[in-house]
Formats: C-alpha cells, sequence, structure tokens
C-alpha cells in the first residue's frame, strides 16, 4: 500500500503536493517523490514496498503513480512481453502498449487492487479497483486534485472533495479543463449455481484458498483475528500453506469489564490449532488518547466506524512492533456469505449482497485502509477476491443462510479443511462488542458529561462540526451547496433567504422564493426570511441584518452559498459574513457546469425549470424535471450561442422540489406559465404542498 497525490491546473501546484503527502507521510517510508510536471501541475508518491522497490513517479510513454497489487502481474507480463519489475510497472506498461482508449479492457485483465493516475499528454486517468479496497479522493475545483485520503485534499485547502466511485474511471482533460467519467460494470447475481452442493464447497473452498495464497509476502505477516469464522479459516489456510504468521487482536481491560467471550473464544481457538496470539490489552485510561489519534485519521464521528477503528488500531500496533510489512483481514465475509442481520430480513439474499458490496468502500474499506497504513501496514483482504465473489455471490441462498445459522458455506468449507465443528458453528460479536470497546466509550461519554456518544466523539474532529446557515433561494446550486456541506460532515442549523421585490435583483434569485418555507419544512430546518426593496448594493444591508439574526438566534458560524462563477455574489456575501465573524463556504465555486448538472440528477434532485430567458429555451422547459437530455441540449446551446450550461447566466431559473436532504417532497398543486416572449417566461406556483 501507498500514497498518491496530485494536482493540476492550479497556481503553486508543487507546493500543494508537498502540503498534502505531509498529511500522509505514514503511507510510505520506503520513498518519497514529488514531480512537477510543469508550472501548474504536480504528482506525488509515498512507497510502501512489498513487490520490489520501484521508485515512482515511473515514466514510459505515459507516467504512472499507483497504490497496487496486481497478483498477476507476472503472468501478465510474460503474456504481453513487457519486461515489469514489479506490478506498478506492469500497470505503466500494460497502459502504455493498449492505450487510454482501451482502458476498461486493462482493467478487465487486473486481478487484484489498485489506485492509480495515469498521465498520457493531455489525459490524466483516475481509476481504483471495482470494489473500492485502495482509497482514491478527488476534488474538481479550479482544476482537478486527487489524494489516497481526504484529510490531505482538505489540508492543501480543497472543500468539495469526494471520493472515486469504485464503478467509475476519471477522464481529465488537462488542456480544456473539462472531466468525464467512465462507467465500470459490477458483479452480477444470475445465473445462480444449480450444481450439487458437493461442487459449491469444493469451488469455494478452492477459490478462498487461491485468494489467501496470492496475497501471502515475502515480507512478516500479521492476521487479525477474534476466533469468529473468518479470521480462524485464514489463519488455518495460512498454516496449511506453510506460512508463518502471527495473530493479533485488543480489548480494553478494566476491573469493571468482565473479559468479552470473544477474547476467551480466540485464546482457546489460537491455543487449540496452533497458532500465536498477541494481545493488547488497553486501559480504560488510555482509550481517550486512542480516541484523539483514531477520530481525526478516519476523518469521521460515526460512532460504530469509530469503535471499529479504534480496535483495528489496538491491534495494529503490535503488528507494527512486531515489523509485519502486511496484514490480513477477515473483511468482506459478511457480505458475500451474508454474516449480517440485514441478510436475514431479506427477500434475496444475494441481492442484498451486492447492495452491501456496493457500500463496502464508503463504510469499511477507507476506514481500515487509514488504520493499518497509520501503523505501515498494507491491509490484504482475501474474502474481496474477484474470483470469490463473483463465485460467492452466484452461491444459493440456501447454502448461506437458515433459520439457524448464517455463513453456512464458509462454515462447511472450514470444517471440510479441518477445523473443528465447535470453532467452525460459532457465532461472534462485533469487534468493538467483542473488545469491549463498546463498553469503553460509553463510561468515557458518561464520565464527560455526555448524553450520546456521538456528542462525546464529536470533539475529537472539530473541524467537521461547524455550525452554519445556508444562504438558499430555492434553487438548485444553493441546495447542492447545502447538501456538498453536509456531505463533508458540516452542521447546518438554519436556512437563510432573502425575498427580493424587485424582480431583476442583482444578488437575489426571484421566481418562486416563497417556496424556500416549504424546503426548510422539508429538511425541517428552522428558517430566516428577510425581505428587501432589491436596491443595487442597499440589498447587502438586509443579508446582513438576516446573518446577524442567524448568527444570534442560531449560533452559526459560517455561511454556505451556491456561488459558482459570479464574483459579483461571492464577494459581497464574503465581505458581509467577514464583517460579521462568520466563516464563508463556497463549495460549487468554479466547479465545472456540465459536472455540476449532471451529478444533481445523480445524486437524487429532482429539480423543475421555473423561468427561461434565452435563445434556445422556450415555453416547453417550464414546469418539466431536469433529465440528463435536458443537459445535453444546455451544453449544445453552450457550443452554438454560449449559453451558460449552469444557467448561472440568468439563462433560467430552477426549483427544487426532492432531494436527498428532503424528508417530505414539494408536490405543486396549481401554475401557471406566464410567457413574455417566444424564449423569455416563469413558471408561477400558486399552490404546493409538502407530501
Amino acid at each position: 500500500m501507498c500514497g498518491i497525490i496530485g494536482v493540476f491546473n492550479k497556481q503553486d501546484a508543487e507546493k500543494l503536493v508537498r502540503k498534502g503527502m505531509a498529511v500522509i507521510k505514514h503511507r510510505g517510508k520506503d520513498a518519497r517523490c514529488v514531480d512537477a510536471v510543469n508550472d501548474t501541475a504536480a504528482i506525488g508518491h509515498l512507497l510502501h514496498a512489498v513487490v520490489g522497490h520501484v521508485k515512482q513517479p515511473i515514466l514510459g510513454k505515459g507516467l504512472l503513480i499507483s497504490n497496487c497489487e496486481i497478483y498477476n502481474w507476472k503472468e501478465l507480463n510474460e503474456r504481453e512481453e513487457l519486461d515489469a519489475k514489479n506490478d506498478a510497472e506492469l500497470l505503466l506498461k500494460l497502459l502504455d502498449k493498449k492505450g487510454v482508449a482501451q482502458i476498461k479492457e486493462v482493467l478487465e485483465q487486473l486481478d487484484g487492487v489498485y489506485a492509480f493516475a495515469y498521465l498520457f499528454r493531455d489525459k490524466l486517468i483516475l481509476a481504483r479497483d471495482i470494489i473500492g479496497v485502495k482509497p482514491l479522493w478527488f476534488s474538481y475545483r479550479e482544476g482537478l486534485a486527487f489524494a489516497s485520503e481526504k484529510k490531505a485534499l482538505e489540508k492543501m485547502g480543497y472543500i468539495d472533495i469526494q471520493e472515486l466511485n469504485p464503478r467509475k474511471i476519471v477522464s481529465y482533460d488537462i488542456k480544456t479543463n473539462n472531466i468525464k467519467f467512465i462507467e465500470r460494470d459490477f458483479f452480477k447475481i444470475t445465473p445462480t449455481i444449480k450444481k450439487k452442493s458437493s461442487y459449491v464447497l469444493e469451488e469455494t473452498k478452492k477459490l478462498l484458498i487461491d485468494a489467501v495464497r496470492k496475497r501471502l509476502p515475502n515480507k512478516k505477516l500479521g492476521i487479525l483475528f477474534s476466533g469468529g469464522i473468518d479470521s480462524t479459516t485464514l489463519s488455518f489456510i495460512c498454516k496449511m500453506l506453510g506460512k508463518k504468521f502471527t495473530c493479533y487482536t485488543a480489548v480494553v481491560d478494566h476491573p469493571g469489564f468482565r473479559e468479552p467471550p470473544d477474547i476467551v473464544y480466540a485464546k482457546r481457538v489460537a491455543e487449540k490449532l496452533g497458532f500465536e496470539l498477541k494481545i493488547n490489552k488497553i486501559k480504560l485510561s488510555n482509550v481517550e488518547g486512542y480516541l484523539k489519534k483514531v477520530v481525526p485519521l478516519i476523518e469521521d464521528n460515526n460512532v460504530v466506524k469509530v469503535e471499529v477503528a479504534l480496535t483495528l488500531y489496538a491491534a495494529c500496533e503490535l503488528a507494527k512492533k512486531d515489523r509485519c510489512k502486511v496484514i490480513l483481514s477477515g473483511l468482506g465475509s459478511e457480505e458475500i456469505f451474508a454474516g449480517y442481520y440485514r441478510h436475514e430480513k431479506s427477500q434475496d439474499i444475494n441481492k442484498e449482497c451486492i447492495s452491501g458490496l456496493l457500500k463496502m468502500y464508503e463504510r469499511d474499506l477507507y476506514r481500515d485502509d487509514v488504520v493499518t497504513m497509520a501503523n505501515n501496514l498494507e491491509l490484504r483482504v482475501p474474502f474481496l477476491d474477484r474470483y470469490l465473489v463473483e463465485h460467492a455471490l452466484r452461491i444459493p441462498a440456501k447454502l448461506k443462510l437458515d433459520e439457524k445459522q448464517d455463513k453456512i458455506i464458509l462454515r462447511m468449507v472450514a470444517q471440510d479443511l479441518g477445523i473443528p465443528m465447535k470453532f467452525a458453528s460459532r457465532k461472534k460479536d462485533a469487534a468493538q462488542y467483542g473488545s469491549n470497546i463498546d463498553k469503553a466509550v460509553k463510561k468515557l461519554s458518561k464520565k464527560r458529561g455526555f448524553g450520546l456518544r456521538s456528542e462525546y466523539l464529536r470533539q475529537f474532529y472539530p473541524s467537521h462540526n461547524l455550525n452554519l446557515a445556508a444562504l438558499i433561494s430555492g434553487g438548485k446550486d444553493s441546495l447542492f451547496a447545502m447538501y456538498v456541506m453536509l456531505k463533508q460532515n458540516y452542521k447546518v442549523g438554519c436556512v437563510v433567504t432573502i425575498i427580493s421585490e424587485n424582480p431583476e435583483s442583482y444578488m437575489f434569485h426571484t421566481p418562486n422564493v416563497q417556496l424556500v418555507a416549504l424546503q426548510a419544512r422539508a429538511m425541517q430546518l428552522p428558517y430566516v426570511i428577510e425581505k428587501t426593496k432589491g436596491e443595487k448594493e442597499e440589498e447587502l444591508k438586509d443579508l446582513k441584518k438576516a446573518l446577524a439574526y442567524a448568527k444570534k438566534k442560531y449560533k452559526i458560524e459560517g455561511v454556505i452559498t451556491g456561488a459558482l462563477y459570479s464574483s459579483y455574489q461571492r464577494d459581497r456575501i464574503e465581505k458581509i459574513a467577514d464583517s460579521l465573524g462568520l466563516k464563508i463556504f463556497s463549495p460549487l465555486w468554479h466547479i465545472d457546469q456540465e459536472y455540476e448538472m449532471r451529478q444533481l440528477i445523480t445524486e437524487g434532485f429532482e429539480v423543475i425549470f421555473s423561468s427561461v430567458a434565452a435563445e434556445g429555451l422556450d415555453k416547453s422547459w417550464l414546469g418539466r424535471k431536469m433529465l440528463q437530455k435536458d443537459v445535453d441540449k444546455l451544453v449544445e446551446l453552450n457550443k452554438r450561442i454560449g449559453l451558460n450550461v449552469a444557467l448561472e447566466g440568468g439563462e433560467a431559473e430552477t426549483l427544487v422540489l426532492d432531494c436527498p436532504m428532503f424528508k417530505q417532497k414539494i408536490v405543486i398543486k396549481d401554475a401557471e406559465i406566464i410567457m413574455e416572449n417566444k424564449n423569455t417566461g416563469i413558471y408561477k406556483i400558486k399552490d404546493a404542498i409538502l407530501w
């Protein structure tokens, strides 16, 4: 596992890359390199060497920085006659040979996990493995920036930061500053395997052993161990394959806590099966110290994520002390073999399995990656092996789950390998319960006077807890900006709206602005509405009055604006906010217009056009829901007549009827279209309700 980082089309790119690398320096201590591509572009790499010691960036026809484990690199190297020295160099030479146009085909050949940036002439490709074991974040704002960890981009000053969906490939044109996404297919659950259970057993066993074998390094190995079916099976296979290893786990050791059953069982299993086991026994008085490290590390104060991360971190400390280079985890078994409670309630178990796999990169994988990397360990997850997953998703549901047992097929494999039934059939607690971490956090929360653990944990990552006011007009940009900030873990304490009597206001959106009150109610947020006559510059005083009231009433610390390119609006709001001691956030600033419009639809925003005032737009646009084909038309008009694709120039106005933040949807009961001429008109809403 390594660290990659890059900045394109921004001044001081090399300086920014160095700043970001300092944040994620733990990702690679074997070599560090920064390369200035040109005056406004730079990339960096941190090497954690496991397969060879080839420094990056690697230069061929193109340029590559990668964080990869390609398990079939030797086979590909021989077949393609590439003469590569390790998996990263193989990836570069394969991309050079096949070309950017065949990027999907190249990725299909890879058996492994990866995140990489490949630069060929003016084209930059960003991609990661299909499940998302290797992390990659990016920001498409004032050029393009990317990094292995979100915190690096935050330190570099970026706000609109996204984790790259593993099912998408970024193709960025450096010369035009345009970005597009190439879609990738995910695993399928059909056709279900129709053969006998004996075949399923043998095939599952074979694929699992292969998944472990290919992940065994020539370096010192550790295994995250709980005594449950997943880690026990992995350990047993490693021993069977003749690999020396040590098992690691952690527990909070406190007189008021009994030794959890998982620890008792882990010791029993290790002794019986001949595994070396080391336990990190943490004192309750030290748990808060761990939280101060772990919560900022995983960039999340979600209770479950934090407690699992702390357990993992403590176990990894021992592996780091033993100078392990690689650590195996049983992560993924619950998803592919139906080990969660939600699988029990599902009408289609394999469909539920694939649903869980789709979410793993956000829910589990990033957390586990940054925790292990912080301890200079490369995490490897055999249960998420490509071929094992493809097979497991087609296993009949009856071989995964019944009224008595979960993960049936895995337990059958374990027994067939020689693991005693009492170990193979045992259910275990989740990591945070099996380590007493859950009890420890509850006890500390109560001791510190917090009613909820989430409130207690929030203090360890305060940068995500500013209370903000969202300047909402009712249109797409202001609500999308708010949505971006919420995804960044900021709190929105209230909505602020200015209703102008002047339909030609320089600052404020006017069509159907009265519906902001419904939008605020749909989000269950308080709202501040201030009226203004809409006189140029004078209307700013009314905005200041509204923000001052929100600061006093709702204790806001900053303001979110949906400005895209209008310096007129942003500069004035920034000046007012600064005078009130409020921070300003414009997460959409300089976002690509087409990208924003398409992203709105992708993220589930239901947007209608509420006014038009430009050539190419007519009555037919008013009141209709914005679809991808409408964005296509706007892009075409941009090329033909220069129309602003995001409509920020006043070519049209929009209204959001529904979005992920709404608890209820706005339903229009009565409206009329009023046209001034062929290309100018409004969709005037007379009556609307929440539904």
